[in-house]
């Protein structure tokens, strides 16, 4: 069991002491960070010049600022409202204020958007990853302390902890830690006890013995960051309303972070819950109806790297419903439409079927009962399976008369523990805390938090299951620029500068070309302000990539969709024009025309040159 610690300076005494001199300190993105104990880590290397500090982490969250003596007087009691006493990350006011002192360095992968735009030192010390890479490279980078946010509870006597908001990098770092270890190198990992913290289930829920320190005091107590959603403008609406007629009843979905993935979710509740204003909203925007969508009748299952507020929402309309399972059998079955989710006795002849072995094993066995194939009161020993009465069968499925002695004593009735929505990190507003914590445990317990390397890739031992499970995928994101040949920059500037990151928006797109059935939907808005100039978000190139033109799929802006799998250049070109905005579209027309891109005569047609 871990060593447990009632002060962080205890806590950080010790790590000094088996560490050294050198620490690499590995933090999570987002809400995750045990901020207090960061800011000893950081005011003991500030203080000792023979210390060194390096902090890799990402997403390193602070108190909005306002600019000029007005602004302040209306923003800081509204500040002081919402973020109470969340503390300040020093290595963050340090950094913002030019400061930091030579022997810390802060690494981060991706930033809080916009905020780091003017500090030189964090675009320098940028490290660009996909968010499945990042655990790799916080090894190579000599990560030797890892330490963050926990949540605890003990039940019956025992006690249990949770990585809450951000299992995202550490259920992916934990067999390389291991793998480490055995190799010879020291990596040190530290919990802090939050009371605040959600108590999620699924991958989240870790051995406590995986720790080596545990830091669990009432005095560190804070308010967690929570940042009120954004308002959402006409343009956000119009954009979800045509991404909401893109994904398919009974398929899976992915949200970004951001606006329009707030307002994705309000569209999918509008068509779910009002589906004639839906439809009539559709028509109006000239969208042609969508035919084949309506309400939910299967429901959707979610794979997000980001847990955002509206999934809840999405979970209590009662759209978020196709469970999945972690049986690559029973998910075979479903996906072949030979079991629903309650079954009879002919559940064991096709679960042979779909490839399970006639004489059950044990872990087979474990698997079918976690999912109610079998009932909770059986148990199996020696190739035999226990009956609620107490007698013993052969877990024989091969022999008929068998499998109808199984199913009269021991077969369940529905498939139990099935899984709404994987997801790998969370941050919202202070009411989405509450919501998560108030869940009762049942519902909790569909919501299964686990590792990027999980949710964000097909790779593993379990391609197929995630293939499965993951049918129809809408994966659902941003982009800030797209080219006209298909080409999406969704994380940095022309000149270079990080406006946020890459995350896991590659990972998506890229998913969405292998798993059959599957779209990667990159909504954009056609234009932005900026000092009382408007600029077209569609250009005919860009200095920066964060989706390659080879992977273009679908686009949406407020004046339509984009449809580019498959399609040529010319076709591409084409197809964005017609969903960019007017006051653009004969210059982008005539810079393709002069590179030969599309024909000289190509006309827009008109019905598209009033996007306005």
């Amino acid at each position: 069991m871990p060593q447990v610690f009632g002060t962080i300076d205890e806590c950080v005494d010790a790590t000094l002491a088996r560490v050294g001199h050198h620490i690499v300190l590995g933090l999570p993105l987002g809400i995750g960070k045990p901020n207090l104990v960061a800011n000893e880590f950081y005011r003991r290397a500030a203080r000792d010049p023979s210390l060194r500090l390096t902090i890799l982490t990402a997403l390193s969250l602070t108190r909005p600022q306002a600019s000029g003596d007005l602004a302040r007087r209306l923003l800081e009691p509204v500040v002081e409202r919402v973020f109470a006493d969340y503390p300040e990350l020093d290595y963050v006011l340090a950094a913002k204020a030019g400061t930091l002192p030579p022997n810390i360095e802060v690494i981060e992968f991706f930033f809080e958007p916009g905020a780091w735009l003017g500090v030189d030192a964090a675009q320098q010390h940028y490290l660009s990853a996909n968010y499945t890479h990042v655990a790799r490279d916080f090894l190579a980078r000599g990560a030797n302390v890892i330490a963050q946010l926990v949540a605890k509870r003990t039940v019956a006597g025992e006690v249990q902890l949770s990585l809450g908001s951000n299992p995202d990098v550490t259920v992916d770092l934990l067999p390389q830690i291991e793998a480490a270890r055995t190799a010879g190198r020291d990596i040190l990992l530290i919990g802090a006890v939050h009371p605040r913290l959600p108590f999620m289930f699924g991958g989240a829920c870790i051995d406590p013995a995986r720790f080596d320190y545990l830091i669990d005091h009432p005095r560190y107590d804070y308010e967690l960051f929570c940042p009120p959603n954004l308002p959402l403008r006409t343009v956000d609406h119009a954009i979800a309303m045509r991404v909401g007629a893109l994904v398919p009843d009974g398929g899976t979905l992915q949200i970004g972070i951001g606006e329009l993935g707030d307002a994705a979710g309000g569209s999918l509740l509008l068509r779910h819950g009002q589906d004639d204003a839906w439809r009539a909203t559709l028509e109006a925007r000239g969208h042609g109806g969508a035919p084949d969508a309506g309400p939910f009748r299967q429901g959707l299952y979610a794979c997000s790297e980001m847990l955002v507020d509206q999934m809840l929402d999405l979970l209590r309309a009662g759209i978020l419903r196709r469970h999945v399972y972690p049986s690559l059998p029973l998910m075979r079955l479903l996906a072949q439409g030979r079991i629903s989710e309650r079954f009879d006795g002919g559940i064991l002849e096709a679960l042979l079927e779909a490839g399970v072995a006639r004489n059950l094993d044990e872990a087979t066995f474990a698997e079918l009962r976690r999912c109610g194939v079998f009932r909770a009161d059986t148990c199996y020993h020696d190739g035999r399976i226990r009956t609620p009465e107490g007698k013993w069968l052969p877990a024989d499925l091969g022999d008929a008369t068998m499998r109808r002695t199984l199913a009269e004593q021991c077969l369940g009735r529905e498939l139990q523990g099935g899984i709404a929505a994987h997801a790998a990190f969370f941050l919202g507003p202070r009411g989405f805390y509450a919501k998560l914590r108030e869940m009762p445990e049942r519902e909790l317990r569909r919501i299964d938090m686990c590792g990027v390397g999980f949710v964000n890739q097909l790779y593993g031992a379990d391609y197929e299951l995630r293939c499965l499970q993951r049918r129809d995928a809408r994966f659902v994101n941003t982009a800030m620029i797209v080219t006209l040949l298909g080409a999406a920059v969704s994380d940095t500037l022309e000149n270079g500068r990080v406006v946020s990151g890459v995350g896991g928006q590659y990972n998506f797109v890229s998913m969405a070309h292998a798993l059959p059935g599957a779209r990667a939907i990159l909504c954009l808005r056609a234009t932005r302000e900026k000092a009382g100039r408007v600029s077209s978000n569609v250009v005919w190139s860009y200095g920066q990539t964060t989706v390659p033109r080879h992977l273009r799929d679908i686009v949406v802006t407020e004046y339509g969709v984009a449809d580019l799998r498959s399609a040529t250049d010319a076709e591409t070109i084409a197809r964005l024009l017609d969903v960019a905005d007017s006051r653009f579209q004969p210059e982008l027309l005539a810079t393709a025309q002069a590179a030969g891109k599309i024909a000289r005569d190509y006309r827009i047609p008109e019905a598209r040159r009033t996007n306005t």
